[in-house]
């Protein structure tokens, strides 16, 4: 096999693995994008339920800032390493795919803080 082969098949088989811990990278960063934004869309839902306090509601959306800062933050790291093109692709399919569940879309639900189920805790003891 003459030298000029072998770096062919080499150079070959070190693009193809990189290309590939580049796509396990980019389904990695999917899945936490996935993550956020599920984290958003219920965060968002608890702090709109109006059977919340004020100040719950404003320590949500406290919650709710930081996770949208997390989220296009996570989308600015795909578009610097994968080209903006694959960040807005992946953020359009984050978006579309990702839903709360229909029993969280139908029903009020009530978010309990710390302390309430710590109270809730030793009133049954």
């Amino acid at each position: 096999m003459s030298m000029a082969t072998f770096d062919s098949i080499s150079f070959l088989s070190s693009a193809g693995c990189a290309r590939e811990k580049e796509e396990k990278s980019l389904l990695a960063r999917r899945e936490e994008l996935s993550g956020l934004w599920f984290a958003i869309l219920l965060t968002a839902r608890w702090e709109a339920q109006e059977t919340e306090s004020d100040e719950r509601r404003e320590d949500l959306q406290a919650e709710l800032d930081l996770l949208r800062q997390q989220y296009y933050g996570a989308i600015d790291e795909i578009a610097m390493t994968f080209g903006v093109s694959q960040a807005m692709a992946t953020l359009q399919s984050v978006e579309r795919s990702v839903q709360l569940p229909k029993e969280i879309k139908r029903r009020k639900i009530r978010v309990r803080c710390e302390e309430e189920i710590e109270e809730e805790d030793s009133a049954a003891l």
